[in-house]
Formats: C-alpha cells, structure tokens, sequence
C-alpha cells in the first residue's frame, strides 16, 4: 500500500473530503505511475481521480463499526513514536 494513504475511516471528527482527495489523488499517481500526467492523459487522470474519490467516501459513509472513534492527534503521535524507533535502528 502507499505509503502517503492513510486509515480515514473512525475518526473524530470524520475525514474531510480534502482528506479523501488526497487519498484518491495518491492512489491514483500510484496505479497510472505518474505523479503528474502529460496533458494528453490530464483528463483521464482527473476524471481517475474524482471516481476514486466518490468510491472512497461512499466507502467510508457505508462502514460502521462498535469501535469508538480514534483521536487523530493520538494516532499521529503513536506514528510518530513508531517511526522514531524503526529509523533510530
């Protein structure tokens, strides 16, 4: 998976739908390998990238879970702390 995709789903608050673009944004540079397409591909690119998006947040909207929401500040802090000790070796 890439990197640069993050979980958006059972936050407080939930996923704006800035964060699911860049999701989708990043998902699609993944698959096509471009992080810029030429202008001949520009098109198919966004046109890639806004239904990406839509599944996305259709996804995200349909998921339900008993779990409570994560606190986004705690989870970026626990990555931290997990990124600190893999690259401190």
């Amino acid at each position: 998976m890439c990197r640069n995709i993050r979980v958006l789903h059972n936050f407080e608050p939930p996923a704006t739908s800035d964060e699911v673009q860049a999701a989708a944004l990043q998902y699609v540079r993944k698959v096509s390998g471009a992080a810029k397409p030429s202008a001949a591909n520009q098109a198919a690119f966004d046109r890639a990238v806004a239904a990406v998006a839509a599944a996305t947040q259709e996804l995200l909207d349909s998921l339900v879970t008993a779990a409570p929401p994560k606190d986004r500040e705690v989870e970026a802090a626990k990555a931290k702390a997990r990124a600190a000790e893999r690259y401190a070796r």
